[in-house]
């Protein structure tokens, strides 16, 4: 059973970083397409960026490129998110979701995940 936890939100200032981390247990993430999406209150889930199976692939949202990095660390079966120059307007619930097939593509961030963590928290605030 695939399993995500997501890690590293938290309360940060306009035009900090933070780094979230998407842990892996069940499989490894070289094998899984994985995504990340973020929800604010009274707003629709949005894609932020995904990185394909092999990581030869990934994909950036309109609302945060240019500002994040994903990335793939095979040795902690875990997938990263770099968020610098952080705004008010980015605060939201980060989830990452995996899945078995090739869905990241440089255009689009496709919502059609299969598994899917909890999400954390990411407050951006003076």
């Amino acid at each position: 059973q695939l399993q995500l936890v997501e890690s590293g939100g938290g309360l940060v200032q306009p035009g900090g970083s933070l780094r979230l981390a998407c842990a892996a247990s069940g499989l490894t993430v070289y094998w899984l397409d994985i995504g990340w999406f973020r929800q604010a209150p009274g707003k629709e889930r949005e894609g932020v960026s995904c990185i394909s199976l092999t990581g030869d692939n990934t994909g950036y949202g309109d609302s945060m490129r240019g500002r994040v990095t994903i990335s793939k660390d095979t040795a902690n079966n875990t997938v990263y998110l770099q968020m610098n120059s952080l705004k008010p307007e980015d605060t939201a619930v980060y989830y990452c979701a995996a899945a078995r097939r090739r869905l990241c593509r440089s255009t689009d961030i496709s919502n059609d995940y299969d598994y899917w963590g909890q999400g954390t928290q990411v407050t951006v605030s003076s």
